[in-house]
């Protein structure tokens, strides 16, 4: 997912639009275990009880690696909210783009990793349901 993501961010701050699909299928590599685990924490940092005013982070698949890109861009200056919003990422592939052509990033493509996880499962296990 983060090879994916410094990728995305390049191609936007460049001044490409980018569209991504199939975002429960991005693979995080790592312990299973220790991943869950960091997603929890990020989640329960901005849970109402503990702290009213958030960060809050998203469980959706499709909005949890858009939070991740914004990370990587200067999205409270202009040129990175500019930059921002021509990001599009998708659950699945929507009926307008099934005969679209897709392209897939071969930096970021799995390279075998033993240890791994869907982001979807971890979205599933925070509790999303899509």
């Amino acid at each position: 997912m983060g090879r994916l993501a410094t990728h995305i961010a390049k191609q936007l701050l460049s001044g490409e639009e980018v569209i991504v699909v199939n975002a429960e299928k991005i693979v995080i590599t790592g312990r299973k275990v220790q991943i869950l685990e960091d997603y929890n924490n990020r989640r329960n940092r901005g849970v109402a009880g503990r702290n009213r005013f958030g960060p809050y982070y998203p469980r959706m698949p499709d909005r949890m690696f858009k939070r991740t890109v914004r990370g990587m861009i200067p999205y409270q200056e202009p040129r990175g909210r500019t930059a921002f919003k021509k990001l599009k990422v998708y659950i699945g592939i929507p009926l307008d783009m099934r005969d679209a052509n897709l392209t897939k990033v071969e930096k970021a493509l799995d390279r075998g990793a033993t240890r791994k996880i869907l982001l979807g499962d971890v979205a599933t296990w925070l509790g999303a349901d899509f």
